[in-house]
């Protein structure tokens, strides 16, 4: 059976590719940091819950380890949580700890979660950060939350590279912006919708015509 895990499953976009993943016949491991919301999300969607803090190594190494008691391989990994504080102004304004947790969660975690699940990973795998058009380095500056907007900056910089380091692998590994979505994130004022939102994600992760090393919106690559 195929496998896939995706990170920050439990609501919005997250829950929505667990949903799109099981329609496409994955067993679906629900990886979120509330447990009770968690577990709820799994079983209201007919996925596996593991619980998985990915800003905790500790947490992702014991998730990486109960995976390995009932799997010995991992199709897709959907490294898809992160986090924007309401706090998250300006640069200059934002504190070390709101830089350090949202660099932690956003860029730092992604990384943490693919290197603990490498051994279930193999030819033909496909990873895929959730990333966002804030973190373009070629789209002029919105100056709407920076700091959330550098941590996928970066986390499009370890896509690159992990796809360079993890190609003689065959491991396919990508980032998807969903664009504006209504999310806690997005707001209800947003004007795309879940599905939307991670349909990009269920394409990589099914399509005949893999890919590696690329950003992609509405299954099209875009400038980093």
């Amino acid at each position: 059976m195929k496998t896939a895990v995706v990170t920050g499953g439990n609501k919005g976009i997250g829950r929505e590719i667990v949903r799109q993943l099981k329609q496409e016949g994955f067993h679906v491991v629900l990886a979120a940091r509330d447990e009770k919301r968690g577990s709820t999300a799994a079983a209201e969607e007919g996925a596996e819950f593991i619980r998985m803090d990915v800003a905790d190594e500790k947490s992702i190494l014991e998730f990486a380890k109960q995976f390995g008691k009932k799997f010995n391989h991992l199709d897709v990994l959907v490294n898809n949580a992160g986090i924007l504080k309401k706090e998250d102004r300006s640069v200059l304004a934002s504190s070390q700890e709101l830089m350090n947790e949202t660099f932690a969660v956003n860029a730092y975690g992604p990384v943490r979660v693919t290197k603990a699940l490498l051994p279930f990973l193999g030819n033909g795998s496909r990873v895929i950060m959730v990333s966002s058009g804030g973190g373009s380095m070629s789209d002029d500056i919105a100056g709407w939350a920076p700091v959330y907007c550098v941590s996928k900056t970066l986390l499009n910089a370890f896509t690159r590279h992990l796809a360079h380091e993890l190609a003689p692998k065959g491991i396919f590994v990508n980032a998807i912006c969903p664009g504006w979505v209504r999310t806690d994130m997005g707001g209800k004022g947003a004007p795309r919708t879940v599905q939307q939102g991670a349909d990009t994600v269920t394409w990589l992760a099914t399509t005949d015509k893999v890919h590696s090393g690329g950003i992609f919106r509405d299954r099209k690559k875009i400038d980093w």
